[in-house]
């Protein structure tokens, strides 16, 4: 007789127990402040539960922890033990963590020290630098579960399969091989299909900035997380933003690469096959120079090899350089024609341009062609199969559907058949005839810049709102078009909200119902001291220019 199956409540909340239990008993904090007791829980006030060498550790950017755990200055257990413990606050603070495998972390570590004292060198360019992973990532020892309650117990909802807890994702095995010590796994929201982070295992992810807002999504565990520095770098993926909307929301660096440069292979997704638009991997860490450092170690493993969907394409340091004297030309995108933007992103766009303004830099309006047309073939693709993927996985349980993905599949699913290949090609075509069209219009601005060549980067934000309020994500037209775009895109932080300065503007004139909603969400006392930040935007496959104009642009702002 089949055993009867448990609810789903029964699942998650032992899920949640386990996740909670894993953390060592002697970091768990007395009591957790309610949010509104204690907004912003980076800082000053995470550092209340850590010792000195435990905040000097943890503060570090990565290239300096390499460094040191590779010079012998600090051994990678050490390292390990510190980020493993800062992680743990983290997720008591924020609901970010779906996974923790501290202790297997730290006997990686005391290999990598072992190997480092026996033959006097690193193992590899990350030696015991420890890297954090979305919980896409297939990690040996742990379960991936994506958010999903049905997931739990199984390989990506399938039981049997022999891959149970053994598989592992092939980004993880290089990571490995280049001496990172994997020791946890973050919260997305259930079909990684929004900007804000939910599931009904952990709950709601919040923002430790500002804890009455979001963290973003669907990489959100992550930007949780590392904006406490519980990581000093991970990996999140980025569909229609999620990569860079979490990096924003917590005042982080995050590159979205143009697909084909990092490898996918081997992870957990939804939509699985939808090859209109993919999804790709990236890093999110608090400094450029950890983005180049953990950008330039993979592709020195030749991933091209092993995933065939990457380009054999090596990291180019020549295109990796600005020069001092180098004069640049941006473009900057103030409104899509949407949705008008909350008047701290609006002031934290102005910052930038005046900024290189002063430095000598031509700045031009960017007007390129509607941005509807393309993010229209992007939603078309993320709809492909009328949600039948994600139908499946919520019925594995029986779970709800959180109410942030029903902006995008309605609250309940229809009989509607999935499109059809001639409804796929006509949006092939059209996504492609836009991307060619933008193109050329970027080849155009070569006649405004003064340089005789196109513009560089584009300066736009990465959302309306500094981050999301509860419930409250309507509009991903500024992320959205990067990937209908497949350009290259890193987020830079630039400021905080001060209510005292970011005030209403009383002529605000709404072009639309959806535009009042998302500005009448906008309140100075509710968002004060949220991290905001924009995205720069290159063009396909600029990785290395994009990182090295994001560095350029974050000097200029923090000198």
């Amino acid at each position: 007789m089949a055993a009867e199956k448990q609810p789903w409540q029964t699942l998650a909340e032992a899920k949640l127990e386990s996740i909670n239990e894993s953390i060592p008993t002697d970091w768990r904090l007395p009591s957790l402040p309610r949010n509104e007791e204690q907004q912003d829980v980076t800082g000053g006030y995470i550092q209340l539960f850590l010792s000195k060498e435990e905040i000097e550790i943890t503060e570090a950017v990565a290239p300096t922890i390499v460094e040191y755990t590779s010079a012998g200055h600090w051994t990678a257990e050490t390292v390990t033990r510190a980020f493993c413990h800062r992680a743990g606050l983290a997720h008591q603070l924020t609901n970010c963590l779906h996974e923790t495998f501290f202790d297997a972390a730290i006997e990686d570590a005391k290999s990598l020290d072992a190997y480092l004292a026996k033959n006097r060198k690193p193992i590899g360019p990350l030696h015991g630098l420890p890297v954090s992973l979305k919980d896409q990532f297939h990690v040996k020892g742990v379960e991936t579960t994506m958010g999903y309650v049905g997931w739990l117990g199984t390989f990506q909802g399938k039981k049997g399969t022999g891959k149970e807890k053994v598989f592992e994702s092939e980004m993880v095995q290089e990571l490995r091989d280049l001496g990172a010590v994997l020791y946890c796994k973050t919260s997305v929201p259930h079909t990684l299909m929004s900007g804000e982070t939910v599931n009904n295992i952990i709950g709601y992810t919040w923002n430790p900035k500002n804890r009455n807002l979001s963290c973003g999504g669907s990489s959100g565990g992550e930007g949780a997380l590392i904006g406490l520095r519980g990581s000093p770098v991970g990996f999140g993926t980025d569909i229609g933003g999620s990569i860079r909307i979490p990096a924003a929301f917590n005042g982080l660096y995050g590159l979205r690469p143009s697909g084909g440069r990092l490898p996918y292979q081997g992870m957990a997704n939804s939509m699985d096959g939808q090859n209109s638009v993919l999804s790709v991997v990236g890093p999110l860490a608090p400094s450029v120079s950890t983005l180049q450092l953990v950008v330039k170690s993979l592709l020195s493993r030749e991933p091209w090899l092993h995933d065939p969907l990457v380009h054999d394409m090596p990291w180019r340091e020549e295109k990796a350089v600005i020069s001092k004297d180098q004069k640049l030309s941006f473009a900057v995108l103030r409104h899509d024609g949407v949705a008008s933007l909350h008047p701290p992103v609006k002031r934290a766009l102005e910052t930038v341009i005046e900024r290189l303004e002063k430095q000598g830099h031509r700045i031009i309006e960017w007007k390129p062609p509607a941005h509807k047309r393309g993010l229209d073939t992007l939603s078309a693709a993320w709809t492909y199969d009328n949600g039948a993927d994600i139908r499946l996985a919520f019925e594995l349980s029986g779970e709800p559907m959180a109410p942030q993905i029903e902006s995008t599949y309605g609250a309940e699913f229809n009989d509607d058949p999935p499109k059809d290949a001639t409804f796929i090609a006509a949006n092939n075509i059209a996504r492609r005839e836009y991307q060619k069209e933008y193109m050329e219009y970027w080849n155009s601005t070569a006649e405004l810049t003064g340089t005789g060549q196109p513009v560089d980067i584009v300066i736009a934000p990465v959302a309306p709102f500094a981050a999301a309020r509860p419930n409250s994500f309507s509009w991903y037209g500024y992320s959205g078009i990067v990937n209908a775009l497949d350009y290259t895109a890193c987020t830079l932080p630039v400021t905080t909200v001060d209510k005292s300065i970011d005030v209403m503007d009383p002529s605000f004139n709404p072009l639309s119902d959806l535009d009042k909603s998302i500005m009448d969400k906008y309140d100075p006392e509710v968002y004060d001291g949220a991290h905001v930040g924009v995205q720069l935007i290159g063009r396909r496959l600029q990785e290395e220019k994009v990182l090295a104009v994001t560095e350029y642009v974050a000097g200029v702002l923090n000198a």
